[in-house]
């Protein structure tokens, strides 16, 4: 069940191997093993997708690729799943990250209005940087455990599932 939905949603692997970004990587794009969909490349996929969507810095889909390919994670899964924080859910996500940064360092909130740009991230290092970085490190670190033992729990539970309906099926 869960390999026949990614499929469905899964980018197609010559649209990711064109990509001018990924093209970095070269020949590396071409092992098939990144392309294949079983449960270790797919919870794989899910952590290197999760840790690096809370990862606040640009090209977020090039790191997830790099990455992806060192540890034999599924590739467009991996580079899809950073889209988690696109324009329209970073300023959320990130305003999470930094109360998650400012709870954990027992700091005070301080004026919080993000702004996807260089000069933000700049000027905001010195006041609310080092609060929002951790929070950003712990959110990536916790959703991308999160998200591995999830799809590994997941794809057992459908794994098993059909094996018994196969299993009934037989004795009737």
């Amino acid at each position: 069940m869960p390999k026949k939905f990614l499929k469905r949603l899964m980018p197609d692997p010559h649209s990711i191997k064109n990509n001018k970004y990924l093209q970095i990587f070269g020949g590396l794009l071409h092992n098939a093993n990144l392309w294949h969909l079983n449960r270790r490349s797919v919870a794989k996929a899910f952590a290197v997708g999760l840790f690096f969507a809370f990862v606040p810095v640009p090209f977020q889909m090039v790191l997830a690729a790099g990455i992806a390919i060192l540890v034999n994670a599924n590739l467009p899964l991996s580079i899809a799943l950073v889209w988690i924080t696109n324009p329209l859910t970073m300023p959320a996500i990130f305003y999470i990250c930094y109360l998650v940064g400012t709870w954990v360092i027992n700091a005070p909130e301080k004026e919080f209005v993000f702004d996807p740009s260089w000069q933000w991230v700049s000027d905001s290092l010195t006041t609310i940087g080092p609060a929002f970085l951790l929070g950003c490190l712990i959110c990536a670190t916790l959703f991308s455990i999160l998200g591995y033992v999830a799809i590994n729990i997941i794809w057992r539970s459908s794994v098993a599932k059909e094996w018994n309906k196969r299993k009934n099926l037989r004795v009737k």
